[in-house]
Order: C-alpha cells, then sequence, then structure tokens
C-alpha cells in the first residue's frame, strides 16, 4: 500500500534533473515526456497520500 506511492515521488525527484538535463542539450523531442511523467507521478502520489486516498 506504500509502495506505489514512493515509487511516485522517486520518479518525480529523478526526472526533474533529467528534465532539466535535457534542456541545457537543447533535446526538444525529451523535454515533452520529462514534463509528462512527473506530472502524472506527482497525481498518483497526491492521489494515494492525500486527503482522498484509498
Amino acid at each position: 500500500m506504500l509502495l506505489a506511492p514512493l515509487a511516485a515521488v522517486g520518479l518525480a525527484v529523478v526526472m526533474a534533473p533529467a528534465g532539466t538535463f535535457h534542456v541545457r542539450r537543447r533535446e526538444d523531442s525529451a523535454i515533452g515526456m520529462n514534463a509528462v511523467l512527473p506530472a502524472l507521478a506527482v497525481v498518483v502520489a497526491w492521489g494515494r497520500f492525500g486527503p482522498y486516498s484509498f
């Protein structure tokens, strides 16, 4: 029950520096995925840790 939100937080933490890496190298095709994955991970973590968690 606790592993999914921790994995989501870990993914969001790892993808933040990855996004800055791709921005600095001007790899435009990878920037979109680096924006979508952390956003989805934050939604999952908020859903699992949040006030209405199930």
